[in-house]
């Protein structure tokens, strides 16, 4: 608790003496140097001056509270640092690891305890794929849709063509293990999606944006996704409850709307066959209103079935 009250001390002052610490802690001189090595060793940045009048002071910028945590909260952050893995970040993989072994060494040894046991049985199913993004360039695209100004990009598309893009980000989401960023792209004068690990460079270029109205980021997102540029447009209705669709279909896999006591999917794709595959299982009759070569899919993932069942 001494320890504590130190580095509280140090927090609300720009400078304390050594002897006053001593005084308000009623302790020696000696035992205060003791408790700023304490706070040094937890990676505090605590800086000292000599001699007489010799005082200590935290590093300029730096504030951290008393980490006094219950089991719950203490489990939550460590729970937290964990799951890093499946945001796509491997570049803080050794940030998390350190901040990790600083938590260990603040928090009771009983609670420390509760939560290694917990985390030592627990195993955090990844998502299947996950595709890293550069830390330097979520921090830059972040800053741009906080402060509203634009960003630029070198961007490779999925053909592997590179060009240069000056957007306005609107907001960034982590979604199946890939991070996306939504934005006004200028050089194409039109809303886009854009994937953040195709971004060769990225530069904030300081020059303001008036933001879009408030709006559903993860719809946008998913939108754009069920509609990507592919050589098939499709439009089925599916009879079953618009609810009840949505729940069995992958997300972003098509745009829904309800219709009567059935549900419209629109999307585009480049695979028939896998689309057919994906509107059996939501487990209703399904009537195709384009394109025709779909219901030829149907017929091949159909003969597909008879010979694995004949088999």
């Amino acid at each position: 608790m001494r320890v504590l009250t130190t580095l509280e001390m140090l927090q609300s002052r720009e400078r304390v003496r050594g002897r006053e610490l001593a005084e308000r802690l009623e302790v020696s001189v000696r035992t205060v140097q003791r408790y700023i090595m304490r706070l040094q060793d937890l990676g505090v940045p605590v800086e000292s001056t000599r001699g007489p009048g010799g005082a200590y002071r935290l590093q300029p910028g730096f504030r951290m509270p008393p980490l006094m945590l219950g089991t719950e909260e203490a489990f939550a952050l460590a729970l937290g640092l964990d799951a890093l893995a499946s945001f796509g970040l491997s570049e803080i993989a050794v940030a998390s690891t350190a901040a990790r072994s600083k938590l260990n060494r603040v928090i009771p040894v009983a609670i420390a305890a509760h939560v290694e046991a917990v985390r030592a049985v627990l195993d955090l199913e990844l998502p299947r794929r996950v595709v890293h993004a550069g830390i330097d360039s979520l921090v830059t695209l972040a800053s741009g849709v906080h402060s509203s100004q634009q960003v630029h990009l070198e961007y490779v598309d999925g053909d592997g063509v590179s060009t240069d893009r000056t957007v306005n980000p609107w907001g960034l989401i982590q979604h199946e293990g890939r991070w996306f960023l939504a934005a006004y792209c200028c050089l194409r004068e039109a809303p886009r999606v854009f994937r953040v690990d195709r971004m060769q460079a990225v530069e904030l270029i300081r020059e303001a944006f008036e933001p879009p109205p408030p709006f559903d980021l993860r719809a946008f997102l998913y939108e754009r996704m069920a509609l990507v540029e592919a050589p098939w447009d499709v439009e089925v209705r599916i009879c079953g409850p618009f609810t009840t669709v949505e729940s069995r279909l992958p997300r972003a896999f098509a745009i829904l709307s309800p219709e009567g006591d059935g549900t419209v999917a629109r999307f585009t794709t480049s695979d028939l066959d896998d689309t057919a595959v994906t509107l059996l299982t939501v487990g209703y009759a399904v009537e195709i209103r384009r394109p025709e070569a779909l219901r030829n899919a149907f017929r091949r993932v159909a003969m597909r079935a008879e010979a694995v069942a004949s088999s």
